[in-house]
């Protein structure tokens, strides 16, 4: 951790009005998109908001084989969550892979679509990615997710973390040389992150406590392991698998929520209305997860109606719809991280250039990965 024992307050002073700007002016540009996104769905033009989501053939809603995923069983489950869906375009056009009224409760490996139709770029050995775009309901009209596979047999994972004066200051252009790859972690609670977090074998701060938590853990050897719900120090992280406790044996570890998939099921929570969570609220999502060959994924959401520019506006998806994202990219085990203006992303290439989803604001804690 960097920490300055003598405060520059000018230097604060500054740093403070920059991140307040920066807020500020999120806030008045998402605005703007949002009177512009409501205008457009009240008209009868087709051409900015109704041709990204009415285009699309309602025949094709659900292209996911019914033995991949097991339907929520008893109509006041299935049709509890608020009406949505999710397209995703394709070279065929655009094609319902997700609708609220069919929201499966369980994810197997057949039910990966998006993992197998992405067009995967492979960065260097241990990394790819991809970008896919989707359609869903309101403010989702227009959503791009960025993906990348970590292979922790081929990286060596870690966490990074940068507070100043008591100012969470981490963002993806702190990335080291030999840093390969990195993504905020975890949520944050004022300039701390929340919950658990270990480092290099020490404790840095204690878990936290919430049905819907979800820690990853990284062992002295590399291997990434799960336990969702509460902390205990005899939790072993792969039970049958696994003798030894996951938290005595913690090398790097971090706590976050809402869980999104576990052992490849949605979370009760996830599938009908709770005070615990607004299934409703749309925002940029950023998730982790683990597939079933054991390589991380991870997602983050961007705003894609109007270019690049506005890929900062902090629109996207429902957190029902970001654990089915998670679901059909192939994982097992997901848990939702700081999303909104928090969430970026950043991929070294094996020529040293820097592929980067930048965020709007400085956190406190990340996940980074360099070659073993």
């Amino acid at each position: 951790m960097t920490t300055n024992r003598k405060p520059d307050l000018k230097a604060n002073l500054t740093t403070d009005r920059k991140a307040d700007l920066k807020t500020n002016l999120t806030a008045v540009l998402t605005a703007l998109v949002a009177v512009v996104l409501t205008a457009a769905a009240a008209s009868d033009s087709p051409t900015v908001v109704r041709s990204a989501v009415w285009s699309v053939p309602r025949s094709a809603v659900w292209s996911v084989p019914r033995s991949a995923v097991r339907p929520a069983s008893g109509s006041a489950v299935s049709f509890a969550l608020p009406v949505s869906h999710l397209a995703v375009r394709s070279t065929s056009g655009w094609r319902i892979r997700w609708s609220s009224r069919t929201a499966p409760i369980e994810w197997d490996a057949t039910g990966a679509t998006l993992a197998r139709s992405a067009q995967w770029t492979r960065a260097r050995d241990g990394v790819e990615y991809a970008e896919l775009s989707l359609a869903g309901a309101g403010e989702a009209w227009r959503t791009k997710v960025i993906v990348a596979r970590i292979d922790p047999r081929v990286l060596r994972l870690s966490l990074d973390t940068a507070i100043v004066d008591a100012r969470a200051v981490w963002n993806i252009a702190r990335l080291k040389r030999d840093e390969l790859f990195a993504v905020n972690a975890g949520q944050f609670a004022y300039t701390l992150p929340w919950g658990w977090v270990v480092l290099n074998g020490k404790q840095f701060l204690p878990p936290g406590t919430g049905p819907l938590s979800s820690a990853f853990v990284i062992d002295s050897s590399g291997t990434v392991c799960w336990l969702h719900g509460a902390v205990s120090r005899a939790a072993p992280c792969h039970p049958e698998r696994s003798e030894g406790s996951a938290v005595s044996h913690a090398a790097w570890a971090f706590q976050s929520y809402p869980s999104l998939l576990r052992d490849g099921r949605v979370p009760d929570q996830l599938r009908a209305p709770t005070p615990l969570l607004d299934l409703s609220h749309r925002d940029a999502r950023a998730a982790i997860g683990q597939d079933r060959e054991g390589r991380i994924v991870v997602a983050i959401t961007r705003f894609d109606a109007f270019g690049q520019s506005f890929g900062f506006v902090p629109f996207g998806l429902t957190t029902p719809e970001m654990a089915a994202v998670m679901g059909a990219l192939g994982a097992r085990d997901a848990v939702a991280l700081d999303g909104g203006i928090s969430a970026q992303l950043a991929i070294r290439n094996a020529d040293g250039s820097v592929l980067s989803w930048r965020g709007m604001r400085s956190v406190p804690l990340a996940l980074v990965a360099r070659s073993r």
